[in-house]
């Protein structure tokens, strides 16, 4: 059985020693602190709030939950209304009891399990400690709860502290009537209205939410041209119709002059490129601007640690620190904020740590979801970056209203694309999945970028029947000329091309 070790500092201070002390019990640090188990290591799991993070509590499971039944709501609605029936209403008091039994949930298994893993069944290599962490020099940890403090010691260190919504100058964010995502849904009853500045993920997933639950009429500010813009044209257009078709009114090309509280209602104005300004009053407010890493009071600088070039994140070599001993991950690196990644890199310092020499992270064959409407889901490249980086591809697609799934849940609305090198090897670069079922679509594109394979692979694998992932062997088989559907008949329905310095040319398909 794993004993308790003590190190002695040259101030005779006597504290408790560590393999490994893990600062946040977020998805990140908790992948970390099992993965050091695994190792057979000695871990502390220091977390001040709730472990399990935003993830469980207002970022991906709170968010998704409302999506999931909001999708329902809608999904139900678009079939009664069509007969001439009366819409169905979720109340609000009902949406927020089944989000308070799903975080419930998750919460008990994160609880159960700390508190099993303590058990001398697994040796007593966790160690959960629950207040704020504060590096003292370069393995010296201070941890400070209700009035209390400690000071443990660590071989190896990983800040895993996450991230929080950004807000911006002089908008005072009060959590009732201004918020951010973190209080979304402690609201008591549905907004009549709602402005949401920020026209990317976040927003326009809650944009989604809120407009499918039908309650509420719903305003996105966005200073771009159009919403999503780090993708391709084509997504973006499709998302924003049925946005607008749901209720949403998009600000596009605006600038936020001013957002303040009025009594219970939220004022804002806007200004155009034309010299044209509005006034506009809704209920309520979300800031959907980003997000800003947890570094503060860290004593970052104690230990010597460097913070990035942009100077608001930890820098990092492939979630190494400057200091070869302390790591970060997740969040707190700058780089995708999202759930599994933050889980990758967790588990991967690790292995850094303890001596498995992983290969470096890489981050090009990344699967991520769009919970919108539709559902988006995504791999590697999109056609913007192929241009942006000069890269030669060949790129095919396929409408839903082609696939016998789609049809046969009447969801036809969507499409495949994948984007491959322009050459005769034709290496996938990247998918976008844009439809019902998008997300289970996605991973076997992402397992062929990691092995750097042809589409050969796709195209002679037999899906089962019928399922959406048969767009994907449709896809390829296009592109090698093999297709059951041709692109030269279905035109409206399919395309092939190519992309050579931002000049799209039709291939030469049957």
């Amino acid at each position: 059985m794993a004993k308790s070790t003590y190190i002695y500092c040259e101030f005779s201070e006597r504290m408790e020693e560590f393999d490994l002390i893990v600062i946040g019990g977020g998805p990140s640090g908790y992948a970390a602190a099992m993965r050091g188990i695994d190792f057979g290591k000695r871990i502390c799991l220091i977390e001040k709030d709730k472990v399990g993070g935003a993830g469980v509590y207002n970022g991906a499971l709170s968010s998704k939950t409302l999506w999931e039944l909001s999708t329902r709501v809608i999904d139900i609605n678009d079939m009664i209304v069509a007969k001439g029936r009366s819409r169905f209403e979720l109340k609000w008091e009902e949406a927020r009891q089944i989000l308070s039994e799903a975080i419930f949930e998750r919460k008990f298994q994160y609880s159960a399990h700390i508190k099993l893993m303590q058990t001398e069944s697994m040796n007593n290599l966790l160690h959960y400690e629950k207040g704020e962490a504060m590096l003292l020099d370069q393995h010296r940890i201070k941890i400070q709860h209700e009035g209390e403090e400690k000071i443990i010691y660590g071989h190896n260190i990983i800040i895993a502290t996450g991230s929080r919504p950004r807000s911006l100058p002089n908008i005072e964010v009060d959590g009732e009537v201004i918020m951010t995502s973190d209080g979304i849904d402690t609201i008591s009853e549905y907004p009549k209205s709602m402005v949401i500045v920020g026209a990317g993920v976040i927003g326009c997933e809650y944009a989604t939410i809120f407009s499918n639950f039908g309650k509420t009429v719903v305003h996105i500010i966005d200073r771009q041209e159009r919403i999503l813009p780090f993708e391709d044209e084509d997504i973006a257009k499709l998302v924003s119709k049925n946005l607008t078709n749901h209720g949403v009114i998009l600000h596009s090309s605006a600038q936020l002059e001013r957002l303040e509280r009025i009594g219970n209602e939220v004022e804002y104005e806007l200004s155009y490129p034309d010299g044209k300004r509005e006034v506009i009053r809704v209920e309520k407010a979300l800031l959907s601007v980003g997000r800003q890493p947890n570094i503060e009071n860290l004593g970052l600088e104690n230990a010597g640690v460097i913070l990035s070039k942009r100077g608001v994140h930890i820098g990092d070599d492939d979630t190494r620190t400057n200091i070869p001993h302390i790591y970060a991950v997740g969040d707190v690196s700058g780089r995708l904020a999202l759930v599994n990644v933050g889980e990758i890199e967790g588990r991967h310092a690790v292995e850094k740590a303890f001596g498995a020499k992983p290969e470096a992270l890489n981050y090009d064959n990344i699967c991520t979801i769009m919970f919108l409407s539709p559902e988006v889901a995504s791999v590697g490249l999109n056609e913007q970056q192929c241009v942006e980086k000069n890269i030669p591809v060949k790129v095919v697609k396929i409408d839903y209203s082609l696939i016998t799934r789609a049809i046969a849940m009447r969801k036809t609305q969507g499409f495949f694309k994948i984007i491959v090198t322009n050459d005769d090897e034709m290496k996938i670069l990247g998918m976008r999945v844009v439809g019902a079922h998008a997300s289970t679509a996605i991973q076997a594109v992402g397992l062929l970028i990691k092995l750097n394979m042809s589409i050969e692979v796709l195209a002679e694998l037999v899906h089962p029947h019928p399922s959406i992932v048969e767009g994907i062997q449709e896809c390829v088989r296009m592109l090698l000329n093999k297709s059951i559907f041709k692109s030269s008949v279905f035109k409206d329905k399919l395309a092939c091309y190519s992309l050579v310095d931002g000049i799209k040319l039709p291939l030469e398909r049957l």
